[in-house]
């Protein structure tokens, strides 16, 4: 498990809607029992795209989906389903959302 890996929802409530969880936390806390993830969803699922530096857009696998920056949350990591890819190429964008996240800049 790696930060910026992006993993398989495995919640049959919420897969269809949100598909993905981005892992946000860093590898140093890798033996924690839990993570924090941020969902994602496809890009076309969404009203609030005017919010890009909050809600970036990712590609995964020639898709584009956006995170849900504002519904970060901590998960059980035996939660997560497979891994998908490492979106580590975006990480100044993923970075760039949890800061305005937290602190409005």
């Amino acid at each position: 498990m790696a930060q910026f890996d992006v993993y398989e929802n495995r919640n049959p409530k919420t897969r269809r809607l949100i598909p993905f969880l981005l892992d946000v936390q860093n590898d140093l806390l890798a033996d924690l029992a839990t993570t924090v993830v941020i969902p994602m969803c496809p890009a076309t699922e969404t009203k609030i795209l005017e919010m890009a530096r909050l809600i970036p857009r990712l590609n995964i696998n020639g898709q584009s989906y956006v995170m849900l920056t504002p519904q970060l949350a901590g998960i059980a990591r035996k939660e997560l389903g497979d891994i998908v890819v490492n979106v580590v190429d975006y990480r100044n964008d993923i970075i760039g959302a949890l800061d305005f996240l937290v602190t409005g800049i």
